[in-house]
């Protein structure tokens, strides 16, 4: 007899089946699941009654229910900014690599003898960062903006020769959640963190500095003078900054910056109602050994031809345990992959239009309200200048 549909969805998605369990019970001599479960979980950590579930549903039903509650979903326009920024996805991209299996199933490619595709498409990556930042070396993405600076902020702890008594800079126009990342991360490292203007570093030696580029409210600065200071408290400095822009402003390794860190979202990837986003971070070449995450490199096979391997995996606590750079074990492989594509895509003269017309239209906005703001309240619009 056939069984029912839901008893069918359940047997082909849940991985053990009867005669599965029946030897592991055996091996681990419990008679019962429930039984095993009375021998491993507290019982003070128990629920006492049934969880309160539905009846089970076939496959079909459950998605039919599931398509049901997402056509609620309403998409608005997001002006959210602080970072986000919608964005294009080439079809090609959308199609080839985001509902592609071969992709979006990715994580960290660790046989590269079958991932050469995935390595070189990371590799492109680490080179678009390596190119738009100015530095020369880059990993192989992390989880998001704030992360990269809580992991920049590591490193400028780690590179200290005496720590002690040091605190790190943030500047007050980073972003709110940037802000917010490093002050929990820096509790367990015991790092003092002084939010403030940049523009009035504290006396003293520092660990480092970290400032936005733009600024939260869109403000380009030239942080040159900045280097030289926080240098001159033998501190460095990391410059979170937006990968667009730096298709039209000078980049951070250029002005004195030792640690540049941002979000690749913008580049292809959907907001996704706040994420996930693929995060770098680039160093000098002096911090490669500190910096965290993965580094795809090129070597050469048994027969001497051009291959890629995983050339550097300082954070892993599978590879370095207690010695790992960070704990942090979250790369964002697929969207990483995205961001590089779309840099493929349009190319550095593509990137650059797209920057101009994003900043041709943020200077409209700007006169725009200006505008406004000069004309009498008797002769506005009723529409506001958002």
């Amino acid at each position: 007899m056939a069984l029912p549909a839901a008893d069918d969805f359940r047997r082909r998605h849940i991985g053990s089946g009867t005669a599965d369990q029946k030897a592991m019970l055996a091996a681990l001599g419990q008679p019962t699941l429930d039984a095993l479960i009375d021998a491993v979980v507290p019982p003070a950590i128990r629920m006492k009654q049934a969880l309160n579930l539905p009846a089970a549903l076939s496959e079909a039903a459950a998605l039919a229910d599931l398509r049901k509650i997402a056509s609620r979903n309403q998409v608005w326009r997001s002006y959210l900014g602080l970072g986000y920024h919608d964005t294009v996805t080439p079809p090609v991209i959308l199609r080839e690599v985001l509902e592609n299996a071969g992709w979006y199933t990715a994580y960290t490619p660790y046989q590269p003898e079958i991932a050469q595709g995935r390595l070189e498409a990371l590799l492109n990556f680490q080179t678009m960062i390596i190119d738009l930042t100015g530095l020369p070396v880059a990993n192989a993405s992390l989880l998001d903006e704030g992360t990269a600076a809580a992991e920049a902020m590591a490193i400028c702890l780690h590179a200290a020769d005496d720590a002690k008594d040091r605190a790190f800079f943030v500047s007050a126009e980073c972003h709110a959640q940037t802000i917010e990342v490093v002050k929990t991360r820096a509790k367990p490292l015991g790092v003092k963190v002084i939010v403030g203007d940049a523009s009035a570093l504290p006396a003293g030696k520092l660990l480092g500095a970290l400032v936005q580029y733009p600024d939260t409210k869109g403000e380009v600065k030239d942080w040159s003078k900045l280097a030289e200071a926080v240098h001159a408290a033998e501190g460095l400095l990391v410059v979170a900054a937006d990968p667009l822009a730096l298709t039209l402003f000078k980049a951070p390794g250029e002005f004195g910056a030792d640690i540049a860190v941002g979000t690749t979202q913008r580049f292809g990837v959907p907001l996704g109602f706040g994420g996930p986003h693929a995060a770098y971070l680039a160093v000098k070449e002096q911090f490669q050994r500190r910096i965290p995450g993965r580094i795809v490199g090129v070597s050469k096979d048994a027969h001497g031809k051009p291959a890629m391997r995983l050339a550097l995996q300082t954070r892993e606590q599978h590879i370095r345990r207690e010695k790992a750079t960070s704990n942090v074990c979250t790369a964002q492989v697929l969207l990483a992959v995205i961001a590089g594509m779309y840099a493929t895509y349009h190319g550095p003269e593509g990137l650059t239009r797209i920057a101009s017309r994003v900043r041709g239209l943020a200077l409209a906005l700007r006169e725009g309200c200006a505008a406004r703001d000069s004309t009498p309240a008797t002769e506005r619009s009723s529409t506001p200048c958002a």
